[in-house]
């Protein structure tokens, strides 16, 4: 470790990073933020989960959705929830 610590380059110039790398205080309140998760562990939900269901739909419904490219479920998840919104009892 002491030899990728005296290779490391004294000062850092990325645009990119979220913060400014030679600041040693903004790398810390940056990273005082942060959780350690084990491999295999998932964060909190950013929106609320989703149920997980088996349905059977037409051959033709399922390739018009596939036929759209990647994200076909989500896409076929919105046209449910706009009919659904559509058919409420007002």
């Amino acid at each position: 470790m002491a030899a990728a610590l005296a290779a490391a380059p004294g000062r850092v110039d990325d645009p990119e990073c979220p913060y400014d790398p030679n600041d040693a205080e903004a790398v810390t309140a940056f990273w005082s933020k942060g959780q350690v998760r084990l491999p295999g562990q998932r964060g909190p939900q950013k929106q609320p989960t989703k149920i997980a269901v088996t349905v059977r739909y037409s051959p033709e419904v399922v390739e018009y959705f596939k036929a759209t490219g990647d994200g076909w479920q989500t896409r076929m998840n919105d046209a449910l929830r706009d009919y659904v919104e559509q058919h409420k009892a007002a």
